[in-house]
């Protein structure tokens, strides 16, 4: 029996980041940032330790502003940092392989299960997003993966919440979820006015910053989104015994 829920406006769409929230990161990104910076000399006006810190800060942004930051905002040179940090980004991948969260994969179709359409974003260039969504098999699990360039501009503005909603045609911002692990995926579903907003704890930010930042709530890990959507009657459909 599908009973349907009237307590809150249900959702359609539920928009999830990608390393760090549903691609397991273990320092991937770090560690291509700091090849990139080795290869073009992009953070030498300022010390590693100060770099490295903006880009933990800086996690789920667009690479070519964060390292437009780096550069002093010398575009040409964060341009080619950004080509270095995505070629970077793919010997990792070609080295250690890609991985999920553990149970992302289930947890996304548990939401396609649910009725909700799933979009993946992120601050990769589409190069890097692709290879990613390959090497998990997911091509046929998400309905669509968006990146900065796709959408205008990168989190923390609303861009690719927005895109996400308009290329799905849901109906309204009030129906999307969002779910990250950095301030920036938190910031940008509050920007666009998503009706829920997520924080998870399997990537760059604390509970403490992704509450500050405006989350609805901050889960261990992706695999316990639908039952927080379940428990705020926000699912559209709910099987019931």
């Amino acid at each position: 029996m599908i009973t349907q829920l009237s307590a809150s406006p249900a959702l359609e769409l539920v928009v999830l980041d990608m390393a760090g929230t549903t691609v397991l990161d273990d320092g991937v990104v770090e560690t291509a940032f700091q090849r990139a910076a080795e290869r073009t000399g992009v953070a030498d006006r300022m010390p590693w330790d100060d770099a490295l810190a903006h880009v933990r800060a800086t996690m789920g942004q667009s690479k070519i502003d964060v390292f437009t930051h780096l550069a002093g905002g010398d575009r040409a040179a964060a341009e080619r940092a950004t080509a270095a940090f995505e070629g970077a980004y793919a010997e990792i991948v070609a080295e250690q392989g890609v991985a999920e969260i553990p149970g992302a994969a289930d947890a996304i179709q548990s939401l396609k299960d649910a009725g909700l359409t799933v979009v993946l974003t992120t601050g990769f260039a589409p190069v890097t997003r692709d290879a990613l969504i390959d090497g998990l098999g997911w091509n046929g699990l998400v309905d669509l993966a968006l990146s900065p360039v796709d959408a205008g501009r990168g989190r923390p503005a609303p861009d690719l919440v927005l895109t996400a909603l308009i290329r799905t045609q849901s109906s309204s911002v009030a129906s999307v979820a969002v779910a990250g692990d950095t301030v920036s995926d938190v910031e940008s579903g509050r920007r666009a006015g998503a009706g829920f907003v997520a924080g998870v704890l399997t990537g760059a930010h604390d509970s403490t910053a992704l509450e500050l930042a405006g989350a609805d709530a901050v889960l261990a890990d992706v695999t316990h989104l639908h039952s927080a959507l379940a428990e705020r009657g926000l699912l559209p459909l709910v099987p019931t015994a």
